[in-house]
């Protein structure tokens, strides 16, 4: 059976600074780890191909700064996602407590009218630390709260030793595509909005502006090379 033209898949992969957004990107997409990995500032993205049921898939994964103030200027940023993935630390109990900040913000502020399958997938990171003794959240507490909020698909993660890392984001890849939209490419003009916040965000509005552009300009790209 003849492979289906590629498709484009938008995933933000949100949650607390230092939980390891980065570093399971990095083991995910590039088979590397660093102990000496820095925070994002604003955001990043990499991509990974893969093929799902004879369609062939690329994942476009937005690694975000994980601080409420960039919360402020995300809408436009959050906009078109096909998958969210909420990241905590097993071993923090505060960044499993402001889950349900990024949660509710993603829902508001995002575009997840998809066929009423949810978008988000929850990944506990650091498993390895300290051979699971100094964890602070129980994988039963994690589960509840997936269960609270839609049965949410949960993952335990170490993005040090590759743990379990290539089999969530296969289901986030399952998710994004069942919630993949089948439309054209419609790029609406964002530059008034951008324009209009410009004054009450500075320019933090601008770098909302640029990363939605460029997420526009990679869609329309894709189309064309399929």
């Amino acid at each position: 059976m003849a492979l289906c033209r590629r498709t484009l898949l938008k995933v933000i992969v949100l949650g607390d600074s230092g939980v390891g957004k980065t570093s399971l990107m990095n083991q995910y997409a590039l088979k590397k780890f660093s102990l000496k990995c820095k925070g994002t500032i604003g955001a990043d993205f990499v991509t990974k191909d893969l093929q799902i049921d004879n369609k062939l898939v690329t994942l476009q994964i937005w690694d975000t700064e994980g601080k409420e103030t960039f919360q402020n200027v995300c809408a436009d940023f959050y906009r078109g996602a096909d998958c969210c993935v909420l990241v905590y630390d097993v071993n923090c109990f505060e960044s499993f407590d402001i889950l349900d900040s990024w949660h509710d913000d993603f829902l508001k502020k995002g575009n997840t009218s998809n066929h009423g399958i949810s978008p988000f997938i929850l990944l506990g990171n650091k498993v390895d630390i300290d051979g699971g003794k100094s964890r602070v959240v129980p994988e039963k507490k994690a589960k509840k709260w997936c269960a609270s909020k839609g049965n949410i698909p949960y993952f335990e993660t170490s993005a040090k030793e590759d743990f379990n890392v290539d089999d969530a984001f296969l289901c986030i890849a399952k998710t994004a595509l069942a919630n993949e939209r089948d439309q054209d490419i419609c790029v609406q003009p964002i530059w008034p909005a951008m324009l209009e916040n410009e004054q009450r965000v500075g320019c933090a509005c601008w770098f909302e502006f640029l990363s939605t552009a460029l997420t526009q300009v990679l869609h329309i790209l894709f189309e064309k090379r399929t």
